[in-house]
């Protein structure tokens, strides 16, 4: 009873399922299922008999079901690759070869049920190895490939982050090096541009201020008229007196405020110039007597403004020297030392720095047998060393002169004579400056050379500097050869109320007298003058005076004195 009653509960569908191996996966790993439960020998008679008495149709829909049953668990799924197939046994109670009817059999004695066998547990997988799947005997043969090959499907690629990574980090670089180069490029355009900028602004000024060859720009042309124009100009005289060897020394001090240039103008003291008698003298006597009357005398004589006199003696003047921080001036004379008057030696060439003491005595120093134009010429550079040392800043310069410590001249202030400093200085460091040495004859009289290049050009003096209203001055050349006659000619233009201005004596005779003027304004007063000296008008002309004054009167032998 009991073998029968487990043969039942083995065949009873409710029974418990067992998980059965039923293959291996593609990797060849086994798979469990759980297989289903066939019915009990005795429950196929039970079925069969209650279809029959309730008329179900062999044939019919009942045996169709029935078979469809009993077939499903005979039709196991398809198998995977690399999975066993096993026989299936047919079913119990059924012909194997006859499916479509279903024939009862006689009960066979039972034999008796052997004890059922403890189900094998399977053996886990371990971690350590993957079981090779196994394959039916006879079975085909292995294919040309594994599955092992195709392990790299599911299996994680460790580097490829590293790859990943290495990619950005080589793109990165790459824009990096690319970005580097674009800048460098940039940075190269940019400073084609600014130097081609630069040359342009630079070709431009020079064309401007028409300093490129045979090319005349607007600021050449705007010079050019502008010194041909009137021009205005501040300008002062300098009297340098040597305390302690004695003698003088006078320059002028010009600051073209029309064309920004400067000029120094030095003076020789054989110079003549007219006394307030009407006389004449030299200026290096007029100046030692006490200078009074003098700037007026050069304006006659030049034709020009001057503003002021400044009275420099040599010891204020190394001490502007020493204030300034001393000069560069190239020396064209060696200068020994003079122990007694305290006066350092003074080296030969160029670049030579000059202390207070070391300038004084080169701008005084005087060779044996040299002419005065070469002591000039030295104390031309000491001053042009001091303009360019001198601040540019006109309240700094007017500190400058008030630290000398000198008392200056009521009409030429410490104010207006440090402005004037600062402006030549400004135009000193710019290279715009020019010094000149204003040529003489042996009689004092200014050479024609003097009278067009100096005069002219740098003083500005012509007849239109004559105040309006004032007297004309009248220009006397003597041509005759007789001095006589020269002394009758000037007594009268004197008393005729004239300015005189010495001609000095013409470089040879001549027959006949002439009076030029140089403005149409001036020719009334050049008839003038000529009635005064009792000579015919037709012997006045227009034309280009040598002597700058209104009016010139070169006498000849014609000319008898009244």
């Amino acid at each position: 009873m009991n073998d029968r009653q487990d043969q039942y509960d083995r065949y009873d569908p409710h029974a418990a399922q067992e998980q059965q191996l039923i293959g291996y996966d593609p990797y060849g790993r086994p798979v469990y299922a759980q297989v289903p439960a066939q019915p009990a020998p005795g429950q196929q008679y039970e079925q069969a008999y209650e279809q029959q008495q309730y008329g179900y149709d062999p044939q019919g829909y009942g045996q169709q079901a029935q078979q469809a049953y009993y077939q499903q668990p005979q039709q196991p799924a398809a198998p995977e690759y690399g999975q066993q197939q096993y026989p299936q046994a047919p079913a119990y109670g059924y012909d194997a070869q006859q499916t479509d009817q279903w024939i009862p059999q006689q009960a066979a004695p039972e034999p008796p049920a052997p004890a059922p066998a403890p189900a094998a547990e399977p053996e886990p997988p371990r971690s350590d190895r993957v079981p090779e799947p196994r394959r039916p005997e006879g079975g085909p043969s292995d294919p040309d490939y594994r599955t092992e090959q195709f392990a790299f499907i599911d299996q994680p690629d460790e580097d490829s982050e590293d790859v990943i990574d290495w990619l950005k980090f080589t793109e990165s670089r790459t824009e990096r090096r690319e970005e580097a180069r674009r800048r460098g490029r940039n940075r190269v355009v940019a400073l084609i541009v600014v130097l081609a900028l630069f040359v342009v602004a630079g070709v431009g000024y020079l064309w401007y201020a028409g300093k490129l060859p045979f090319l005349d720009g607007p600021g050449q042309k705007k010079g050019a008229a502008a010194a041909s124009g009137p021009q205005k100009r501040d300008m002062i005289v300098v009297h340098l007196h040597n305390t302690k060897k004695g003698g003088t020394s006078t320059a002028l001090l010009v600051d073209n405020v029309t064309t920004k240039k400067g000029a120094t103008v030095l003076l020789p003291n054989a110079m003549s110039v007219a006394k307030d008698d009407g006389t004449g003298t030299a200026l290096g006597k007029a100046v030692e007597e006490g200078g009074v009357g003098v700037r007026d005398s050069l304006d006659s004589v030049l034709g020009t403004h001057i503003g002021g006199t400044w009275r420099l003696d040599t010891p204020f003047l190394e001490n502007l020297v020493e204030l300034v921080g001393g000069i560069e001036t190239d020396t064209d004379v060696a200068i020994p030392a003079d122990d007694a008057a305290k006066i350092p030696a003074v080296g030969q060439g160029p670049k030579q720095h000059l202390s207070g003491a070391m300038a004084v005595a080169y701008a005084t120093y005087r060779g044996q047998g040299e002419p005065e134009a070469k002591q000039l010429d030295r104390l031309g550079k000491v001053l042009y060393g001091v303009l360019r040392k001198v601040p540019g800043d006109a309240k700094s310069a007017t500190v400058t002169v008030e630290s000398m410590g000198q008392i200056l001249d009521p009409a030429l202030n410490a104010e207006t004579l440090g402005a004037l400093l600062a402006k030549l200085g400004e135009h000193a460091k710019a290279g715009a400056y020019r010094t000149d040495v204003l040529a003489v004859k042996p009689d004092g009289t200014l050479t024609d050379d003097a009278n067009k290049n100096v005069v002219k050009e740098v003083l500005g003096g012509s007849f239109t500097a004559a105040q309006a209203g004032a007297a004309p001055r009248v220009g006397l050349k003597d041509a005759t050869g007789d001095d006589k006659t020269q002394v009758a000619a000037k007594a009268a233009l004197l008393n005729g109320g004239y300015t005189f201005v010495d001609g000095g004596k013409a470089d040879k005779t001549q027959s006949a007298t002439q009076i030029t003027y140089q403005d149409d304004a001036q020719r009334t007063k050049a008839v003038d003058v000529a009635k005064t000296l009792g000579l015919p008008e037709t012997v006045v002309k227009k034309g280009e005076n040598a002597v700058n004054a209104d009016v010139v009167v070169t006498l000849g032998k014609d000319y008898k004195p009244s």
